[in-house]
């Protein structure tokens, strides 16, 4: 196996471990308000998102195209394969880290901010597609606005609708509902988030002259889809804790509308070929019907803490990458 080969390997091997470990990060995006609600078991909700994320997986390739030649032109990359091994290892150190402190960080800002710093410290500022990036940053900020939104409109109606019901039998329906919205909110999150991956190991076989175009291969789509899958049935409990309880507390009704506002969202940026983060759809549609519901219900400073980790990922990260990316090509280039 010659170098560059060696190389691409191990960039499969980090791009898999960054799906796996997405899949566990964001599982509490597709189950926390059914899994808090009751309306789902844990066994039960961590396997219908292993399942929908799968499906949601390999059904799509348009984000995976705009990772791997919107942020950065592969074509272009003097040292490519050490700036993705620079962003996959960033992404991935990041993920580890604010998983364990149980925050709800993207996954999403964390390998385009890697990308963006690896490729700005190979090739100076000239490494960056501005036009590309820029839109992409106009649709992380743009999705959890609209979250918010609809999920506040979404609760607004129910609420009216079901203003003289009992709470007993608004429970009962929206418990059943909250079903059919994980699994649709698992779908959708593997439609976009998967294809982080495929993107990234797309583009390193662009570099290495392996395939001429960006392209999607099969035996990409369904590893990466296969990677997601496992980490999901993982789990990542912590996030689930903070994503369920420490904003508000979630009844069925709540639930309902927050996967169907932030799965709504998620599916549109998908259909649009841009990469959206599931953790800022999903917490900030949660926040809008949180608000709806009762302003003063929702724990705004757990909100304050997880907004502030939205803020600041894309330039740590960047950062982060930037130095890898350095370290490496003492070694690599």
């Amino acid at each position: 196996m010659d170098y560059t080969m060696s190389l691409v390997v191990v960039i499969v091997v980090l791009a898999l471990g960054f799906d796996f470990i997405n899949g566990f990060h964001d599982t509490a995006n597709a189950i926390a308000t059914s899994v808090s609600t009751r309306a789902l078991t844990p066994r039960r909700a961590i396997i219908l998102a292993s399942v929908m994320n799968l499906v949601g997986a390999i059904m799509f390739t348009g984000v995976a195209k705009t990772i791997g030649g919107k942020i950065t032109d592969p074509f272009k990359l003097e040292h490519g394969l050490t700036v993705v091994i620079a962003t996959l290892i960033a992404a991935i150190a990041w993920n580890l880290i604010t998983w364990w402190y149980g925050i709800p960080s993207s996954s999403s800002h964390a390998i385009i901010g890697a990308l963006a710093g690896a490729a700005i410290a190979s090739e100076g500022w000239d490494g960056i597609n501005y036009g590309g990036f820029t839109t992409i940053i106009k649709w992380l900020i743009l999705s959890p606005i609209i979250a918010f939104v609809l999920g506040y409109c979404i609760m607004f109606i129910l609420k009216r609708v079901f203003a003289h019901s009992s709470p007993h039998h608004v429970n009962k329906v929206f418990r059943y509902g909250q079903v059919l919205t994980a699994a649709f909110q698992s779908f959708t999150h593997g439609t976009n988030d998967a294809q982080k991956a495929m993107g990234i190991i797309t583009l390193a076989l662009v570099t290495a002259k392996i395939q001429p175009d960006l392209d999607i291969p099969l035996w990409v789509k369904l590893s990466a889809a296969l990677s997601m899958a496992l980490g999901t049935s993982v789990g990542g409990w912590k996030i689930i804790k903070t994503m369920g309880t420490k904003i508000f507390k979630i009844e069925p009704i709540n639930g309902f509308s927050a996967d169907l506002a932030s799965a709504s969202v998620i599916l549109s940026a998908t259909l649009s070929h841009f990469p959206v983060s599931t953790t800022h759809a999903i917490t900030s549609s949660i926040l809008g019907v949180g608000s709806a519901k009762k302003f003063s219900s929702v724990k705004w400073s757990m909100a304050g803490r997880i907004i502030m980790t939205w803020v600041i990922t894309i330039p740590v990260v960047g950062v982060l990458a930037t130095l890898i990316y350095y370290l490496l090509s003492l070694f690599l280039d």
